[in-house]
């Protein structure tokens, strides 16, 4: 689980310290100021301090399998031409380090590179133990419509998506978990399949859902049920249970009010049940929601961090705390909320 995270010259962060909850975290901020980097950054040190079944590792992370496996990590995530255009743009050679903590007593890990870095990451300190679950990255668009032969694709030609979309769909095609549904993943997964008006099911390659009238090609569903078709797929086949992590780039992409509620509770459900889940967006409405949801009996105690990301000139800073007030004022969302003072402004004349 990561506890902590230190950006130095990524992109468009000269230095940012992230203190994560093991709960909720919700990063918040303007387009062009870093969410996604944020989200995909933490994700690449969660990926490869888990390494896949196939990968032949020691009992614990070594500085070579770590400077290859981040190096390559980076490049399938953040697609840049080099590793050196992670850098954050100035004069001169400029070096890029990103640290991280983790629960359990674990060692920080620590690694850089610099602006000329093609493939090169120099690893300082490994981490001393692995971590026991894979994360799960859901980004802005669903994927089960691409998911026919995406994997096989992907891995024998040169395709230009992120590599997040290929271990994704990696994990949707997974097993079934083994054993009935629990108590608490029918809790979970109850309210998303009334929503999809069915279960989700893998024939043939194709994903569809399952109602007593039939099936129906993920395709043919509208794109925001897809996404809950996502979620309620990853928790059947284990994904999202136990103690794993979960980054969702802008959850709200693509669906109307009513599905973001039910998202909101989801992502709240997930985060009490053990996961640690991570949200990047700039949605007043998912915001409001989750802070309703925090506020609540149901989810009183879960630990939640936000973290509000600001322009400053040529670079961006972090406010955080454990309340929406701590992160400081976001265009993004006074933009909707004086919408609102304007629309009721307009109906009383």
């Amino acid at each position: 689980m990561l506890t902590r995270l230190i950006l130095k010259n990524l992109t468009v962060f000269a230095e940012a310290d992230f203190h994560f909850a093991t709960g909720l975290n919700v990063i918040v901020g303007e387009n062009g100021a870093g969410k996604s980097h944020v989200l995909k950054a933490a994700y690449t040190v969660a990926s490869v301090m888990r390494p896949g079944p196939k990968e032949s590792v020691s009992p614990t992370p070594t500085k070579s399998y770590l400077a290859s496996a981040i190096a390559g990590k980076l490049m399938g995530v953040f697609r840049p031409e080099g590793l050196g255009r992670l850098a954050r743009r100035q004069r001169g050679i400029n070096r890029c380090e990103i640290k991280a903590s983790f629960e359990r007593g674990s060692k920080e890990l620590s690694f850089s590179f610099h602006t000329k870095s093609t493939t090169d990451v120099t690893v300082d300190s490994p981490a001393s133990k692995w971590e026991k679950q894979a994360p799960v990255y859901l980004p802005t668009r669903e994927l089960l419509s691409i998911y026919p032969n995406f994997v096989s694709l992907y891995d024998t030609t040169v395709l230009e998506f992120e590599e997040t979309w290929r271990d994704t769909c990696i994990l949707l095609g997974a097993p079934l978990a083994k054993g009935r549904r629990s108590g608490e993943i029918d809790e979970l997964l109850r309210p998303l399949e009334e929503e999809l008006g069915g279960k989700v099911v893998l024939e043939n390659g194709r994903f569809y859902v399952k109602s007593e009238a039939g099936k129906l090609e993920a395709h043919l569903v509208a794109e925001g049920i897809r996404k809950l078709a996502m979620i309620a797929q990853l928790i059947v086949t284990g994904s999202l249970t136990g103690k794993g992590s979960l980054f969702w780039d802008e959850p709200e992409a693509n669906l109307n009010p009513k599905i973001i509620k039910r998202v909101a509770r989801t992502i709240a459900q997930l985060s009490q049940l053990g996961i640690q889940v991570f949200v990047a967006t700039h949605s007043l409405f998912l915001m409001r929601e989750l802070d309703i949801l925090l506020k609540s009996a149901e989810f009183s105690g879960l630990p939640a961090r936000f973290f509000g990301l600001h322009t400053d000139g040529d670079e961006v800073t972090v406010q955080q705390g454990e309340t929406v007030d701590d992160i400081g004022t976001i265009d993004a969302l006074q933009e909707e909320l004086g919408q609102t003072d304007r629309y009721m402004a307009v109906e009383s004349e």
